[in-house]
């Protein structure tokens, strides 16, 4: 496929991507808000910024969190404007930064929506976070010689079989980029087998690793804790982190078999997607379960069963307050998420066999005892009773988890000086070697 037609394809699919947000705010009303966003049609427009930073959602931006904060806090400082695909994102970065940063939602990729958005904002620097590869965008920052970043770059073999169908149009895309900073060198493999130019791609390691824990978090988790407590001292309490569609049922039947067990355990449950929570609530009461939820804001009574996190920004202090934590996402074939925010603060970690997107990190927790993956609901529930009734094996685990990201830190410092590198070339040094490829 060529460049004109991906151009082609995605004009006559604009009405379909409209149509689709209308859809989706059918049950989360955000996505109708500010449209004309994406289209580069608002008012008042963006203003001119040095870095673009995009991420798609919630877990993209917790990934940017350092970087953001690096760029903010030169002296200078950069004007920053983060974009996202997502409201969720959006909360999250206006959660994260409030009016330190813009925000705005991501342009379609065509490229006169492009080039009104580029015409605004006059990045110096695109940063783009882990694997969003869009061809008119970088087409488009190559031809007016702006540095572009692939940060935290991952690519799962899976993803790269569905990028090798399209392999000219991929390999186009990929050698516009100035420079690719890959997790792993498995990650940097796929890239340069595509077609990226060997380089321009290098290994960093994971910035995840380098997320650190907020001061606020031991006070905030603590006060959390109590809440669940509901009058039962030291009551178990386990996480079902970032579900996703058909992987609630499992956790409920789970959390009965663990139940049997230990009759006064909690499960914090906490759907990926907010337009779930009133879905997820009635699966919770249809499986007879007493239910309490974040939005109440009350304390748990002690006949609670599961505690509905139906709030957002608030899964690192439920994963701290936790005795265990299972990250969704993984019993089914979504790809997994982050299991290293519960691993930074001690928590042991189980995780299903789907993990696509996490694979080089799960494997590594795996590999030095601080999480387990498991196959089905049931084996979920195994692992959750020995966790439970186990405090000496919950710490151990726990222990290795946060040595395991200790150990791993650092790939933040590589990132922000090849960042830093970008940012202090001459505009036409950027523009001849952007005209190169």
């Amino acid at each position: 496929m060529t460049l004109q037609l991906y151009t082609l394809i995605l004009r006559l699919l604009l009405p379909a991507a409209l149509l689709r947000l209308y859809w989706r705010s059918l049950k989360a009303p955000a996505y109708r808000h500010r449209i004309s966003e994406r289209l580069a049609l608002d008012q008042p427009a963006a203003p001119p910024a040095a870095v673009w930073v995009h991420a798609v959602s919630v877990g993209e931006v917790q990934a940017a969190q350092p970087l953001i904060k690096h760029l903010l806090s030169r002296d200078p400082p950069l004007a920053v404007l983060v974009t996202t695909t997502t409201p969720t994102g959006a909360a999250r970065v206006q959660d994260l930064f409030g009016a330190a940063v813009t925000h705005r939602y991501t342009p379609y990729d065509l490229p006169e929506v492009i080039a009104r958005f580029l015409d605004r904002v006059e990045p110096r620097l695109l940063i783009v976070m882990e694997t969003e590869i869009w061809p008119n965008t970088l087409a488009a920052c190559a031809a007016r010689g702006i540095p572009t970043v692939l940060a935290n770059a991952r690519l799962s073999a899976r993803s790269a079989r569905g990028y090798a169908r399209l392999a000219r149009l991929t390999r186009d895309t990929l050698e516009r980029f100035t420079l690719i900073a890959a997790q792993t060198e498995a990650d940097a493999r796929r890239f340069r087998d595509l077609g990226a130019a060997a380089q321009r791609v290098v290994v960093t390691g994971s910035i995840k690793f380098d997320l650190r824990p907020a001061a606020s978090l031991q006070d905030q988790s603590e006060a959390m804790r109590r809440s669940w407590g509901g009058g039962v001292a030291d009551r178990p309490v386990w996480v079902a982190a970032s579900t996703h569609e058909g992987e609630e049922e499992l956790m409920l039947a789970a959390h009965r078999q663990i139940r049997a067990h230990v009759p006064a355990v909690l499960l914090v449950l906490v759907p990926r997607h907010p337009e779930r929570f009133e879905r997820v609530a009635g699966l919770i009461q249809r499986a007879g379960f007493p239910l309490t939820r974040r939005s109440a804001r009350v304390p748990c009574p002690p006949e609670t069963a599961v505690f509905l996190g139906d709030s957002m920004g608030e899964l690192p202090i439920f994963l701290a307050a936790a005795d265990a934590a299972f990250i969704g996402g993984s019993l089914v074939p979504t790809g997994g998420h982050n299991p290293l925010e519960a691993a930074a603060v001690g928590v042991p970690v189980a995780i299903g066999p789907a993990v696509f997107n996490f694979a080089a990190i799960t494997e590594l927790l795996v590999t030095e005892g601080a999480a387990v993956q498991v196959a089905n609901a049931p084996a979920l529930a195994a692992i959750m009773i020995d966790w439970l009734t186990d405090a000496s094996l919950r710490a151990d685990i726990g222990e290795h988890g946060r040595r395991v990201v200790e150990a791993n830190r650092g790939a933040l410092q590589r990132l922000l000086g090849l960042i830093e590198g970008l940012l202090s070339m001459p505009d036409d040094t950027c523009v001849e070697r952007n005209h190169r490829l």
